[in-house]
């Protein structure tokens, strides 16, 4: 090797080591050579809230949708849609139904990613052969994790085009306008919005820590030997970013139990199972 690539991988690995830090604080895991470019892109993922008036570049929806469409998809079913919302009136409406969260309004596209069995259901009907096995809670499973693993393939190739996004799980809030809205066929579900336009980096949002590796990575069987100090430490870790952040530092114990301390934190999302059967979902 020579004395430039010593320089160069020396950069690299001291890039690689920052962003861990601000990803894991003190509790930096050690990483595998070799994946240092995907990586550093990966670890620098940030949820954006605040965007620019700038449209996004032509051809966008599509480049996303090319990289979406290369995530793994169970049994290549493709159970998955996506509507791209870019008209303001509509962004309004949808903000409304998802909170009234800013940000909807305020980037220029509007990523709805849907958990979409219809398409099975009218080749089924075309065919005229039956469509039993859609109407079981596993089937919108796959839909649902197809969505997911695609729209995160999505996301990574957008912030590799210089934009930044953030997931709105609120657009599950109140399902039936989301669908009414867009025009949904039954056995359609709006799984989540995704927000996309260039960031404004006058909010100065940065890249939130997580929970260290040894609360999460469990070999060979389940054992949560490190949670209890795992927690504590990230909890204090959490509420001196927020603190940086200008937000309130109420860490992460507190959000994750009053997140899930009562049906009404829900959102309307607590009586999802009803609206569910209402857009079409057997749900056996």
């Amino acid at each position: 090797m020579t004395i430039i690539e010593t320089r160069t991988a020396a950069a690299a690995e001291d890039d690689i080591t920052a962003a861990l830090r601000k990803r894991y604080g003190a509790h930096i895991p050690k990483i595998a050579p070799g994946a240092d470019d995907i990586l550093g892109h990966l670890l620098a993922h940030r949820s954006i809230r605040s965007y620019r008036s700038d449209p996004v570049p032509p051809h966008t929806v599509e480049t996303l949708v090319a990289a979406a469409q290369s995530a793994a998809s169970s049994s290549n079913l493709q159970t998955w849609s996506v509507v791209a919302v870019e008209d303001q009136a509509r962004k309004q409406r949808l903000s409304e139904f998802a909170g009234n969260q800013k940000h909807i309004r305020e980037a220029p596209l509007f990523l709805v990613w849907l958990a979409d069995l219809s398409r099975a259901e009218r080749l089924a009907r075309r065919e005229g052969r039956p469509d039993d096995g859609i109407h079981f809670l596993e089937t919108l499973f796959v839909a649902i994790i197809d969505a997911a693993l695609a729209a995160q393939n999505a996301v990574v190739a957008l912030e590799a085009l210089g934009l930044g996004s953030v997931y709105i799980g609120a657009i599950r809030n109140r399902p039936q306008a989301v669908a009414d809205e867009l025009g949904l066929p039954p056995n359609v579900l709006a799984v989540f919005g995704l927000c996309v336009g260039y960031p404004d980096r006058a909010a100065g949002e940065d890249v939130k820590p997580r929970l260290r590796q040894s609360v999460i990575v469990h070999r060979e069987r389940y054992a949560p030997t490190d949670e209890i100090h795992g927690i504590a430490a990230y909890n204090e870790t959490l509420r001196e970013f927020q603190t940086s952040q200008g937000v309130a530092a109420v860490g992460w114990r507190e959000a994750v139990l009053n997140r899930l301390g009562s049906a009404k934190a829900l959102n309307g999302r607590d009586k999802l199972t009803e609206a569910l059967r209402a857009l079409g979902f057997g749900i056996k």
